[in-house]
């Protein structure tokens, strides 16, 4: 189970999530499209990290941005299906 209050990204602010959120969403269609590969920075509490992908991490990329996502509570996936009770 996925708890913000530990993560990675436990004390950031939501509107730097956002945008981290949006570049790396923008990041990840760049290199799935194949147009480029593409840095990525963030800033944290204890300085500021840079990332460099290629089409052979996308798979990292996905789970930053799902990570990302998780954080700031946004639903991954639909809803499981109501079933009616016997």
């Amino acid at each position: 189970m996925y708890n913000p209050a530990t993560s990675i990204f436990a004390g950031m602010d939501t509107a730097t999530l956002q945008a981290a959120l949006a570049a790396a969403q923008q990041a990840y269609i760049a290199l799935a499209s194949g147009t480029k590969g593409e840095s990525f920075s963030y800033t944290q509490g204890d300085g500021s990290k840079s990332v460099t992908y290629t089409r052979a991490n996308l798979g990292s990329l996905v789970a930053l941005i799902e990570q990302l996502q998780a954080q700031l509570g946004i639903v991954r996936r639909a809803r499981r299906p109501i079933r009616p009770f016997f």
